[in-house]
């Protein structure tokens, strides 16, 4: 529990060392009243002048009484913990597969259309400051739409993708990486380059470019996390040349880029669940953790502990019916 807190004050802890010593003489006064009962022999006698308590209640109160003590202590610490809030700006980069696998209708009308539909939802749900940059994925990938907080650019930009030859992953990261590059600095007082993160959607195997391992491996360097979605099924095919070939999603390739880059890898067969795979990319892009002091969390803890405690006290010396 300690481990995920931080404490403004940590050297006020010190009190917590009076919770074993409270308990040792709990135990010693627990073991000195039996003793003291056990020269009454006139147990009925005893039963009038002291009626029976219980002894789970009493056992209650106390363990309350220390566990407010303890949430106390730890409020007079000055706790602080890891809240996620809402982040000022980022730069994220929309990487869009256009290669020929795309055309498969396993996902209807078919692959590209729906992904040009989910993304511009998800375009839509970004917070307003972010920059939003569009890469097209084939086998010359190419940077369509350089970082702007125009939605309606990006929308058109992605829009008008079309289909092309080859799948070149790796290339596609480090156009990518590029394009984060050109992003804007921040205001007046802020002219650190803002965060970014890549999201990267494929459906097919890399056919062309640098090994993708290789350019994940660059993107780690640069702390820029890539998040993957393996998209379509695997039983897509598309009609080349008189050909029919499958084009099934390569997910173990999409995993490792993903966890290389520490960004995560998600998988969706159809609109409605890669819709619900850019929530889940919306909320962690767009959120980071940040340290908040939780005194007043854990000096309500310890204001609960201590009024159940009451109570319990009070039981045992009611006389109950």
């Amino acid at each position: 529990m300690f481990g995920l807190l931080n404490f403004e004050d940590p050297s006020r802890l010190w009190i917590l060392l009076l919770v074993p010593l409270l308990i040792a003489v709990y135990i010693f006064a627990l073991k000195r009243k039996h003793r003291v009962g056990m020269r009454y022999t006139n147990t009925t006698l005893l039963g009038r002048v002291a009626p029976k308590q219980s002894q789970w209640r009493r056992h209650l109160a106390v363990a309350l009484s220390l566990l407010s003590l303890i949430a106390l202590s730890i409020a007079w610490a000055r706790p602080q913990g890891i809240e996620m809030v809402p982040r000022e700006r980022a730069t994220v980069v929309m990487v869009v597969d256009t290669s020929q696998s795309m055309a498969a209708t396993d996902v209807k009308p078919n692959r590209l259309d729906a992904e040009k539909t989910a993304a511009s939802t998800f375009l839509d749900e970004l917070p307003k400051k972010f920059n939003v940059a569009v890469v097209s994925l084939s086998g010359n990938p190419a940077v369509r739409l350089s970082p702007t907080t125009d939605r309606s650019q990006a929308k058109q930009s992605i829009n008008t993708l079309k289909l092309q030859d080859s799948t070149a992953i790796g290339e596609a990261i480090y156009v990518s990486l590029a394009a984060l590059q050109m992003a804007p600095q921040g205001d007046a007082g802020d002219k650190s380059p803002a965060p970014g993160a890549i999201v990267l959607l494929s459906d097919g195997q890399n056919t062309a470019g640098r090994a993708p391992v290789q350019a994940a491996a660059a993107a780690a360097k640069a702390g820029v996390p890539v998040y993957t979605i393996a998209y379509g099924t695997d039983n897509g095919y598309v009609d080349l040349d008189g050909k029919r070939e499958r084009v099934p999603p390569d997910r173990e390739l999409l995993d490792q880029i993903a966890t290389m880059t520490k960004g995560r890898a998600f998988s969706a067969e159809d609109l409605s669940q890669l819709q619900r795979v850019y929530e889940n990319i919306r909320s962690e892009v767009g959120q980071v953790p940040k340290k908040q002091e939780v005194t007043a969390q854990w000096a309500g803890y310890g204001l609960a502990f201590a009024v159940i405690a009451a109570l319990a006290a009070v039981s045992l010396g009611a006389r109950w019916p």
